[in-house]
Order: structure tokens, then sequence, then C-alpha cells
């Protein structure tokens, strides 16, 4: 196992979904982003592995059905399957992400063409990062790398991303990893 891989599966929150990854039964489905670089990081920082775990972050894709209602659907099917974990497991159709993004964010942006287009939009080089099982091996996608992820450094990914969106999740991380390198957006 590499590194990632290793510090990721010994999460138990982690762990218990990637057990059962057949149930989630969603097309091109990944693991991303935040629970991933926060259990590298607490790996990094000597924390528990589940320490300041929020959420974890289940991303698909599904152009032939982009409704709200069939995401809501997979999220409340997923979160009842895994009930007993104590975060709450975030399910998000990424072919559908352009329909609600200017109103959340204030700027429009294209819908993304497959899973891998979408994580290299995501805001930072270190949680640009997915993960998932591929028979007996787990596939990793990081346009970036892993060097950010693994040294504990945040860097902007500025395709798509605002500086205010940037600096609002600096804030916040630091505040739960305060030994994090942080390289600002100038």
């Amino acid at each position: 196992m590499t590194e990632i891989e290793t510090a990721v599966l010994s999460n138990p929150l982690v762990r218990s979904i990637w057990l059962e990854w057949e149930r989630l039964d969603l097309p091109d489905c990944w693991l991303v982003a935040g629970c991933l670089a926060q259990t590298v990081w607490n790996k990094h920082f000597g924390l528990p592995p589940e320490y300041g775990i929020s959420d974890l972050d289940l991303v698909y894709f599904d152009p032939d059905d982009v409704s709200a209602e069939r995401e809501q659907q997979h999220g409340e099917r997923i979160r009842t399957v895994f009930a007993h974990l104590p975060v709450w497991i975030d399910v998000k159709n990424e072919a559908r992400v352009h329909l609600w993004y200017n109103e959340k964010f204030g700027y429009p942006i294209a819908p993304y063409r497959s899973m891998q287009d979408a994580i290299d939009t995501f805001p930072t080089t270190a949680t640009a990062v997915g993960m998932r099982p591929l028979l007996k091996t787990v596939e990793v996608y990081a346009p970036f790398g892993l060097d950010d992820l693994l040294s504990g450094t945040i860097r902007a990914n500025k395709k798509q991303i605002t500086r205010e969106i940037f600096e609002a999740k600096v804030s916040k991380w630091l505040k739960r990893w305060p030994n994090l390198t942080v390289i600002p957006w100038d």
C-alpha cells in the first residue's frame, strides 16, 4: 500500500465505507477531498485518524439523471446504510454541480465532463484528490500529485475558486491543524 492508502484506510470512518463500497451503488463513485486530506494531516501531525472530520464526501458522476431529487435519494439511502457513523455523509452528483454553483458561489461554471474534470477544480492542491477501490487495489486520482497533501501544505487551485473561498477554507482548517503550511494566494 502507498502512504496515502495506509493513512486513509487507518481511519475507521473511511474504512467502514470502504469495506462496504458495493452498497454505495453509485456510478463512477469516489471518496474525495476533505476527509482524505484531513485523515492524512492527522497522521502527519500525530492526531487520531478521525480528529476534526465532520463529514465524508462521496461524489459520483451521472449525466443521465441530474435531478436534485435523485441525488437526495442517493444521499438518504447511503446515510441510512451508514447511520452508525458519527459524521455526515455528503453525496453529490458532480454532473449537476453547474446547476447550483452560481447560486451558492456567485458565478457560473461549465458542466463537468467527468469525475476527473470535477476533481481537477477542487479548491486546493491537497484536497484535489479522489480514491476508490478498484478490484483488489486502490485507484487514486490526484491531478496535482500528492506532495502537498502528504507534507501538510495548503496551496490554492485557482482553476475555479476565488481568493475568498480559499481563505475561508484555510482559516477553518488552521483552527484544527495549526501546523499546516499555507502558501498565500498571491
